[in-house]
């Protein structure tokens, strides 16, 4: 690997001043916000969050493994709302088994269901489900469904007695407190025009998760690579190249688009092409169409039972 390609720096300086500069963003805008209005407001603040969604995830592959504690501290506030960062670390991390990807069972990322439970599931909850595998759907109802499937998740792990996920969604709670104590004391953003933007922050963040695995006999052909650079490419932090990173998830966003260049005929072998050529195309193919059925064409309860 050349120089410039090494996993990370010494310090993620790159990173850091990203981050500082997400953070002064949503200062400055929750702090102007009656001047600006709500409107403008939620449209400047939506991808500031979505970046600082990236940026957490960026800390907890690059930053928290060398220094935990530093890294856990600049991500802390949970400007997002939603998602108690330790959860979102410690299953995304579970996710990064690269040999369990879209498993409905061992990987807590999936978005699919083995064929017997999808089969029992009410109509009307297989219509909203297939909505949801379009983009509109993804865009509009997937932050609502992804929330209430990870808590549905995490209630059962409470409830089996697992401390680790309980200490995650207590830390949540002062995260949440410092973000509301903002904007109830020094912000002048509405409290209902901040939950719209954090919603649509996690909106735009579905954009990059909606096909980024696939159901595919081999775990290297089951990440994407969407090639184009664009806006969205920066606010997932090159993330968009997901098979790079599932490969080589120590190299830093900065670093991955001259990663894959270097070595692009070997991932794309070993992703078995799975790729776009840009955003736009997937938008054009599947804004309105299912990118795929619900139920996981490999998997069943079945051969579940019988690894």
């Amino acid at each position: 690997m050349s120089s410039q390609l090494r996993p990370s720096r010494a310090y993620e300086w790159p990173t850091l001043c990203l981050l500082a500069l997400t953070y002064t963003l949503w200062v400055s805008i929750t702090l102007y916000a009656q001047t600006l209005g709500p409107a403008l407001s939620i449209l400047l603040l939506s991808p500031v969050i979505t970046l600082h969604s990236s940026l957490q995830h960026e800390t907890l592959h690059t930053i928290e493994p060398r220094w935990k504690f530093f890294g856990q501290l600049m991500v802390f506030p949970a400007i997002g709302l939603a998602i108690p960062y330790i959860r979102f670390r410690d299953s995304h991390l579970q996710h990064h088994n690269n040999e369990n990807l879209t498993d409905p069972y061992d990987d807590p990322e999936s978005g699919y269901m083995v064929k017997e439970v999808w089969t029992s599931l009410p109509r009307w909850l297989q219509i909203i489900l297939t909505f949801n595998n379009t983009l509109l759907g993804r865009l509009l109802i997937g932050p609502l469904i992804g929330q209430i499937a990870f808590m549905r998740a995490d209630w059962r792990l409470i409830k089996a007695g697992n401390r680790a996920v309980l200490i995650g969604w207590l830390v949540h709670i002062p995260a949440v407190i410092l973000v509301l104590s903002w904007l109830l004391t020094a912000g002048t953003m509405p409290i209902w025009a901040y939950a719209v933007a954090a919603y649509a922050g996690l909106s735009i963040l579905k954009i990059r998760t909606f096909l980024e695995h696939r159901a595919y006999t081999q775990p290297n052909g089951r990440s994407v690579i969407i090639e184009g650079q664009c806006p969205l490419s920066f606010l997932f932090l090159n993330n968009s190249l997901h098979a790079v990173h599932h490969a080589h998830p120590q190299v830093s966003w900065y670093n991955l688009p001259a990663y894959y260049r270097t070595s692009k005929a070997k991932f794309l072998g070993e992703n078995r092409d799975y790729r776009y050529a840009n955003y736009a195309t997937v938008f054009r193919k599947y804004f309105f169409h299912a990118k795929e059925p619900v139920e996981h064409p490999l998997w069943s309860l079945e051969n579940r039972h019988d690894r």
